[in-house]
């Protein structure tokens, strides 16, 4: 079984920058995939980004062509950061640590992020 901890989030300044990390712990595997999705208030869940065991990376086209956002990993430790500059009000969401391996998605809890203006 697998356990994720998100941590960061809260109230942020528009224009300011986000950070979260989340912290795995549990039956993990070498090989995995590590990202964040979020939920916008009436949205669906969208990813953000995610991280592969290889430091491979992807964004989501919603965030990847503003160059905004970076995503990271210490897989020694098993956390994975997201940092998002520039914040704006459409950020406002429900973020998500996830951890894939073997096809199984484990999910964190959940951190509120809400964009002040």
């Amino acid at each position: 079984q697998v356990q994720l901890v998100e941590s960061g989030g809260g109230l942020v300044q528009a224009g300011g920058s986000l950070r979260l990390s989340c912290a795995a712990s549990g039956n993990i595997f070498t090989s995995n995939t590590m990202g964040w999705y979020r939920q916008a208030p009436g949205e669906q869940c969208e990813l953000v980004a995610f991280i592969a065991s290889d430091e491979s990376t992807y964004y989501a086209s919603s965030v990847r062509d503003q160059g905004r956002v970076a995503i990271s990993r210490d897989s020694a430790k098993n956390t994975v950061n997201l940092r998002m500059d520039s914040q704006e009000a459409q950020d406002t969401a429900v973020y998500y640590c996830n951890l894939e391996q073997f096809g199984i998605n484990c999910w964190g809890q959940g951190a509120q992020v809400t964009v002040s203006s």
